[in-house]
Parts: C-alpha cells; structure tokens; sequence
C-alpha cells in the first residue's frame, strides 16, 4: 500500500517538474535522445497502445473471472454439517457471499469456507 502511494507521488512530482520546466523554456533533462519529434511521437503512440491493450485485457480477465460459477461448501467445524450453494467469485467477499438466487450468507466464526468449480450440471438451470 505503501508503494502504490509513493509510486504516485514520484510521478505526480516528474510530471509537475516536466511542466514547470517547459513553461519556462528550458529544455526538460533526459528528453534529448538524438531520435527526430516523429519518431518520439511513434513510439509514444506505440506505448500508448501497448499499455491501453493490457489494460483492456486485464479489466476484461478480470471480469470474466469474476463471472465465473463457483461452488461454494460452507462446513460447520462443530458439528461436521456441509451445505453447498452456487455463487459468482465476485460475490465471495470475506466471510460473506451472494448466491445465484439472492441469498446472502454470512458465515459464523466456527464455520468454514470451501471454494470449488462449479460442474456444468449444476449450473445450467432456468
């Protein structure tokens, strides 16, 4: 968490330095690599495009992972009682879950949580 926070302060402070620098005409340092303005422009733009496809890919894996019908065993350590429900992965949150039905479970403390694949039979329904 740290890092992700000083991560973004060391570029908010490059970028506030690179625009201090060019409103007031000096030449911003690192910026000369001997490579013509439409080069530089190419490869940003290649850059661009790059980091804009994983991004698009990420988010998309990402919720399609979420999507996903997982089993959900709630074992009861007391008494050796299992029940099983059907919920997205998304839905899993802690000790708490929203079933495909609605439901919302909270497990209590000597209760346990078992994630697995759904099989094909017991998802398709209505």
């Amino acid at each position: 968490m740290i890092g992700k926070l000083v991560l973004t302060l060391a570029v908010i402070a490059g970028a506030y330095l690179v625009v201090r620098a060019r409103w007031r005409g000096e030449s911003v340092p690192g910026v000369r690599l001997g490579l013509p303005p439409r080069a530089l422009r190419w490869a940003a733009t290649g850059l661009l495009l790059v980091m804009l496809g994983a991004s698009g890919f990420y988010l998309l894996y990402d919720w399609r992972q979420a999507r996903e019908v997982v089993e959900v065993r709630v074992l009861n350590v007391a008494s050796g009682a299992e029940i099983r429900y059907l919920a997205r992965r998304g839905s899993v949150e802690g000790r708490r879950f929203r079933t495909l039905d609605g439901i919302e479970v909270r497990l209590a403390d000597v209760e346990r949580m078992l994630l697995a694949p759904a099989q094909p039979d017991a998802v398709a329904g209505p």
